[in-house]
C-alpha cells in the first residue's frame, strides 16, 4: 500500500511541476496571460510548485525504506524519472498537439524503462 501511495503522489506531484515548468509556454494564448512579464510568470510557476513539493515530499519520506517504505534512495529516483516522462509526454500530447513523437523519442523512453527493470532487478 505504501508503494503505491508514492507511485501516486509522485504521479500528482510531476504533473504540478510539468505545468510549473512548461504550461507557462500556453499562457500567451489565453487572454488573461498575453501580457504577464517575466516575473509574473516564475511567481505562477513557483505557486505551482509549491503543491509538486505537497505531494512529493510525502511521497519520498513515506517510500523510502528507512522510513518504513519500500523503495531505496535509487529506486525512489528512478520510479520519479519514469514518472516525469510518462507526465512529461502526455502533457506534451495534450496541450502541445504541434509537438510530435518520433521514433527516436520512444526508442530512447524505452530504454529509460530498460533501465528502470535493471535498478529494480535483484542480481
Amino acid at each position: 500500500m505504501k508503494g503505491l501511495k508514492t507511485i501516486l503522489f509522485l504521479t500528482i506531484s510531476n504533473t504540478f511541476m510539468t505545468f510549473a515548468w512548461y504550461g507557462h509556454l500556453k499562457f500567451k494564448e489565453y487572454s488573461w496571460g498575453k501580457n504577464l512579464g517575466i516575473f509574473s510568470i516564475i511567481v505562477i510557476s513557483w505557486g505551482l510548485a509549491f503543491f509538486e513539493y505537497l505531494f512529493q515530499v510525502p511521497a519520498n519520506e513515506g517510500g523510502f525504506k528507512d522510513n518504513g517504505g519500500p523503495f531505496t534512495l535509487v529506486q525512489l529516483k528512478t520510479i520519479q524519472e519514469a514518472i516525469t516522462l510518462v507526465v512529461f509526454m502526455s502533457f506534451t500530447l495534450i496541450f502541445f498537439k504541434d509537438e510530435k513523437l518520433g521514433w527516436n523519442h520512444l526508442a530512447g523512453f524505452a530504454l529509460i524503462v530498460l533501465a528502470v527493470f535493471v535498478i529494480f532487478k535483484k542480481w
